[in-house]
């Protein structure tokens, strides 16, 4: 079976041999594309979109779905495709070369993109289909798509006076280079760090596998002892097991003030920061709007920012106590058992995991021998079997680097849709974890494609001829990335503009993804997905018994972390603003800090020290994103707490929540739909009602009792 059904291309899109991005007919070419490729593929599809809308736009005959959007679509998806490959190299590959690739085109592709969205005589032909006979004889998803389009112009300046639109264009050519230069300031200052031990006594209570990955880190730098560096892999098990507290001060210190003027000024993520904010408010001002938050929630499923406001003040309100409750018990069992009297912040993980031991009589290192990555991908692939009835099977495909993996997804033995799946961290990538689209599922008159997505996370790899081990937080993470991937993947709308993750509001877009990670706490899935890495022995049922019973370890501590981030995030955009003026001068890095004070002094309970530099790695903000969106996380998570009960209620009484007649209706009412329709339609199709913050609550543990 083919990985694309394509009977044959558009003459303008005709496979260029010399070139592998401007083929189009199969998979992306890994093997063969090189930085060289990017300049010309790019520049030919531009100007080929370019071409198109003159064409279109000159035409006097009256728009028509099948004479303008869809050639539009089509165009548009080429050039999105080709630089969804850069942008991805870019991102997993960070190598000079393409580095350079990347960024030489990168204000190319924001002004033409800019263009687009302020091409007034695009906008009048898109508002004319909008408004002429055909638009009633479209379908709601078509319709629902024309809608989105005459928004988003508006949202790209397309109604400006003629003499504001090359400055809003400059803004957004100027934001997309900064957000790239914030991303790369922060690799290059997380892997400029690193602490060389070489003494065997300062390696106390790290690990034995942290131990190895460290060692072999030193042997591929040609040096003796241990290389601990600020990637996860290697600084997490520093901060929650090493004994060496001078250590992991030092390791905190230096994760803290990444890309700050605390570090090499080359690499100060500050001025961007401030250039960004500017930036966004000059946006909002000239589009009507009072700040960047306001523009940002146009398309999204919040009304407004007093609205999410609101809600993250009740759920802070409601967490506080837990947190507070947490944190005194953190402190006594750390002066009274570690001798530490004052708990600081590079103690909090140490002194946390010690009191998780003690109290529930297991480890964090002990769960992970029992989650080596192959069952763990067994298990993982088992659940989605088991819900939704697809195969998972391996494939072969060009890749970008030979520790990529590659699967298909089949249904009654017809293809649905392949990933990629790059599990282990490496230093030419960036951190944290992520699912992309490659290639979305649509249908047109040249024929179809199935979806492809990237499964990208930050794991440790193999050492020393031993599978690699997740803890349980990355087991989550990965079943997080996997439920972004369905949602993609598992699509069955052939519109491109609403196919699978594109068109969802993104206060939504997150709940199929946190809805996965609830099985990661289900005893028949955890039987199904561990063996010890030694023994081969499953999860034993009194260690699973101690894992739920921590299951809510700290949550009220990590539920206002979360709202800390997300309250800054919405009220940096919403009420520091730089003047209205053009060209207004940075915000200060100073007012942002300020800021960021007087939302921990709400939310938080332990408050960083004075030189701590959060906001210069807040990636998800200012280089993502999620500007004034990180708050969906929680938004989301009632969303996926409550479409969860649902499975807890089929599955009452019979052993296993993995119920494929839910399955089946959250695949159709939710995953299938994608953009297609209001995501609050699709979760009460699904739900049969509104949904509700109290499964998120009692999912927390953060119940009080009656």
């Amino acid at each position: 079976m083919h990985d694309s059904a394509t009977p044959h291309l558009p003459s303008s899109a005709t496979p260029d041999p010399a070139n592998p991005l401007l083929d189009f007919s199969a998979l992306p070419r890994f093997g063969d594309i090189r930085p060289a490729h990017v300049e010309p593929a790019v520049r030919s599809l531009i100007d080929e979109n370019r071409t198109l809308i003159e064409r279109l736009t000159a035409d006097p005959a009256p728009p028509s779905w099948d004479g303008f959007v869809g050639p539009m679509d089509e165009a548009g998806e080429r050039l999105s495709r080709a630089w969804g490959v850069v942008g991805h190299l870019h991102s997993v590959l960070d190598v000079p070369e393409w580095r350079e690739a990347y960024n030489a085109m990168l204000p190319e592709v924001s002004r033409f993109y800019a263009e687009v969205g302020q091409n007034l005589a695009l906008f009048r032909k898109y508002k004319a289909l909008h408004d002429g006979p055909e638009f009633a004889t479209l379908s709601p998803v078509r319709q629902r798509i024309l809608e989105h389009a005459l928004r988003d112009f508006r949202l790209s300046g397309a109604e400006l006076p003629d003499a504001q639109k090359p400055r809003f264009q400059a803004i957004q050519e100027e934001q997309s280079q900064l957000a790239a230069k914030f991303s790369e300031n922060l690799l290059d200052a997380t892997n400029a760090h690193a602490e060389w031990i070489t003494d065997e006594a300062g390696l106390a209570g790290i690990p034995e596998d942290a131990r190895e990955a460290a060692r072999a880190a030193a042997e591929a730098d040609g040096r003796e002892g241990w290389k601990f560096t600020l990637q996860m892999p290697a600084y997490l098990p520093v901060m929650q097991y090493a004994d060496d507290r001078a250590l992991r001060a030092r390791m905190y210190r230096a994760y803290a003030t990444r890309a700050s003027e605390l570090g090499a000024p080359e690499l100060d993520n500050g001025p961007l920061i401030g250039r960004i904010l500017a930036l966004r408010d000059e946006e909002a001002r000239m589009l009507g709007y009072r700040n960047f938050a306001e523009v940002s929630l146009v398309p999204k499923m919040a009304d407004s920012p007093a609205q999410v406001l609101a809600f993250l003040h009740e759920l802070a309100a409601r967490a506080k106590p837990f947190a507070e409750q947490d944190l005194e018990e953190l402190k006594a069992f750390a002066r009274a058992e570690l001798g530490l009297d004052t708990l600081e912040p590079w103690d909090l993980a140490y002194a946390s995991e010690k009191l998780r031991e003690q109290r529930y009589a297991y480890s964090d290192q002990e769960v992970k021998q029992y989650f080596p990555e192959p069952k763990v991908l067994d298990g993982l692939f088992g659940v989605i079997r088991a819900l939704y009835r697809v195969d998972i099977l391996p494939d072969e495909a060009p890749k970008w680097d030979p520790d990529v993996r590659f699967f298909r997804i089949e249904k009654d033995a017809e293809l649905v849709g392949h990933f990629y799946l790059d599990l282990h961290a490496r230093s030419t990538k960036r951190g944290g974890a992520w699912m992309d689209s490659a290639r979305s599922r649509h249908r047109d008159v040249w024929g179809s494609d199935t979806p492809l997505a990237y499964l990208v996370c930050n794991f440790p790899g193999p050492v020393n001829g031993k599978p690699a081990t997740f803890t349980h937080d990355d087991v989550l993470t990965l079943f997080h990335e996997c439920g972004h991937g369905l949602h993609h993947l598992l699509t069955q709308v052939d519109e491109l503009a609403v196919s699978g993750i594109h068109g969802v509001e993104w206060d939504a877009v997150e709940l199929p993804s946190q809805f996965m990670e609830n099985f990661c706490w289900e005893w028949d899935v955890l039987q199904g997905m561990t063996a010890h890495v030694d023994s081969g022995e499953p999860l034993p049922r009194a260690l699973y018994d101690k894992m739920i019973a921590a299951k809510n370890f700290q949550s009220g501590m990590q539920t206002v972390r979360q709202l800390e981030f997300s309250m800054f995030d919405l009220r940096l955009h919403s009420e520091v603003d730089a003047g209205a003026e053009a060209g207004a001068g940075p915000v200060p890095i100073e007012r942002v800090m300020a800021l960021l004070d007087e939302v921990r002094r709400e939310v938080a309970v332990l408050i960083p020290p004075a030189w701590h530099r959060f906001p210069h790695s807040f990636s998800h903000i200012f280089a993502g994103g999620y500007a004034a969106g990180y708050y969906s996380y929680k938004w989301a998570e009632v969303l996926s707490a409550d479409a969860f009960e649902a499975f807890e209620e089929a599955g009452a009484g019979k052993g296993s929540l993995l119920d494929a007649e839910t399955g089946a209706r959250f695949w159709r009412e939710i995953l299938a739909v994608g953009g297609s329709r209001p995501a609050l339609e699709s979760f009460t199709a699904f739900r049969g009602r509104e949904p509700r913050v109290d499964a998120l609550l009692r999912h927390n543990g953060m119940v009080t009792p009656a």
